[in-house]
């Protein structure tokens, strides 16, 4: 069994779109927008969306639920931690060694917390 894909909530669909389009830049990722409400990144076995809520409720972030995105080396850890800041997102964990992975942690502009590691 593998994930299918995982969906973040969001409260300002233009300014999250613009957060994961310049994190994922140059990760050779489509994306899609069936609705005004939803945007995919999607690559083979990845899929990642952002949403307002179908409730049309406030979109929240859950205390303990964390997306996680293995990005290949140290060096890129480090890049997309520092671009994720640059973005607008907030320092959860600077990026160093944690236990056999190495790895930082974000929180994007709607605080979901999203792990990044080699």
């Amino acid at each position: 069994m593998k994930m299918n894909y995982f969906v973040v909530g969001t409260n300002d669909m233009h300014a999250s779109k613009a957060f994961y389009d310049g994190l994922f830049a140059g990760a050779g990722l489509q994306t899609m927008s069936p609705s005004d409400r939803m945007t995919y990144w999607l690559g083979d076995d990845f899929a990642f969306a952002i949403a307002t809520p179908f409730d049309e409720a406030p979109a929240t972030n859950g205390n303990g639920t964390m997306v996680g995105f293995c990005v290949g080396a140290k060096e890129e850890v480090e890049r997309m931690h520092g671009l994720a800041l640059e973005l607008g997102g907030t320092c959860e964990g600077a990026p160093g060694q944690r236990g056999p992975k190495f790895s930082a942690y974000v929180r994007d502009l709607d605080g979901n917390k999203l792990c990044l590691s080699d």
